[in-house]
């Protein structure tokens, strides 16, 4: 249940309205993340520009690890819902469900390529010990395994953002969905 005031779809009205049937017929249906922001409803727009510009431009990064880091960000909070939307995101592009759960336990097993790995271990660094970083061995790391800087910025920006989206949910006390989070284009 939220800890603070959400206006349902059913209840909305002007300009919220139509931000809420925008995304419904963008993305299939309304997510509680959405919903959650319905005091302020241009922080929703904005929030979803972000989410499209970091999750969906063009970058050498795949769309499939930039929802891996998704995951191991918000398993490293321990945020169950973003663990499961973005686990069902990912899982569209490996299409292997034990894989998917195997990552969310413990990467090392989820049979991760090298690059991949190396994603990992920066999304887990980055969320659990970011003033680890005044040394630069992390993004060593990632340029030894072939990473250009700006993949090395568009991966720091998919971490930051579910940094962000995790906190959110976690204070607010965001709940999936009654559909368990399925249902979405992605």
């Amino acid at each position: 249940m939220s800890r603070i005031k959400v206006i349902q779809q059913e209840d909305a009205s002007g300009r919220l309205k139509e931000i809420y049937n925008d995304l419904i017929q963008k993305r299939g249906q309304l997510a509680e993340v959405h919903k959650i922001q319905s005091l302020r409803p241009e922080s929703i727009v904005k929030h979803m520009d972000l989410y499209l510009e970091i999750m969906f431009s063009k970058s050498e990064l795949s769309r499939a690890e930039r929802e891996m880091m998704a995951v191991v960000t918000s398993v490293s909070n321990q945020c169950f819902y973003c663990q499961i939307h973005h686990s069902q995101a990912l899982n569209n592009y490996w299409k292997d469900e034990n894989r998917i759960q195997k990552l969310r336990k413990n990467y090392f097993d989820a049979k991760l390529n090298e690059r991949e790995t190396a994603l990992c271990l920066f999304a887990e660094s980055l969320t659990l010990n970011p003033s680890d970083f005044d040394e630069p061995r992390m993004i060593d790391n990632l340029k030894t395994a072939g990473f250009s800087d700006a993949a090395i910025l568009d991966a720091t920006l998919v971490i930051a953002y579910f940094n962000f989206v995790n906190r959110i949910v976690l204070a607010l006390g965001v709940n999936l969905e009654d559909n368990e989070g399925t249902g979405y284009k992605y």
